[in-house]
């Protein structure tokens, strides 16, 4: 029977080298499991800057925060009431690289949250099929492989590195947030939308 699927993997094979090849697959997975954990905690404090942003209590910013399907539209939500509700221009720029930098990292993530992983016959993680449509003048890519090289283990190591760093940094910034925002007694502005009739 013709047919377009790859061939099934060699279960029997991986199953026999399963005790063998066990630690470099538990290595992986936890370096995986480090940079979900990181990444998760890391986009999660972002609804403690709508909490101060909003002047509200933590169930109202969650619910703010969940209600938005993507990180980006999150993410955007941040800047956009930051660049309303605070004066200091360096503030403001201070949350925007705090954002770029989580971005930076959200790249990095994506990538592993949302691949093939792909194994040899000893059970070895081998390469990632990256699953992404990428368009290009001519054609339509859909999907990247990369090895697991020792190149790409220290790329995730370096990020989970910068996500736990980060965290610190936002932990630390929120007091300075709120206690600007405490201060300011901003001009009121002028109200603007209002359809006459």
């Amino acid at each position: 029977m013709n047919t377009k699927l790859p061939a099934a993997p060699n279960f029997a094979s991986i199953d026999a080298y399963a005790v063998d090849t066990a630690n470099d697959r538990t290595r992986i997975l936890a370096l995986i499991g480090n940079l979900v954990f990181t990444w998760s905690n890391n986009e999660s404090m972002f609804i403690y800057f709508l909490m101060v942003l909003l002047k509200t209590d933590f169930s109202s910013a969650a619910i703010t925060f969940v209600s938005l399907n993507t990180t980006r539209a999150r993410l955007d939500l941040v800047r956009r009431l930051a660049k309303e509700k605070i004066d200091d221009a360096k503030m403001v720029k201070r949350i925007d690289k705090l954002i770029e930098r989580f971005n930076a990292c959200t790249k990095v993530r994506n990538e592993f949250n949302h691949c093939i992983y792909q194994l040899n016959e000893a059970g070895q993680f081998t390469h990632t099929t990256i699953l992404r449509v990428t368009e290009k003048k001519t054609e339509i890519q859909f999907a990247e492989v990369r090895e697991f090289d020792t190149k790409r283990i220290n790329e995730m190591t370096r990020t989970i590195g910068k996500l736990t760093q980060l965290n610190r940094e936002l932990w630390a910034f929120l007091p300075e947030l709120e206690a600007s925002l405490d201060s300011i007694a901003k001009t009121p502005r002028k109200k603007t939308g209002r359809a006459a009739s």
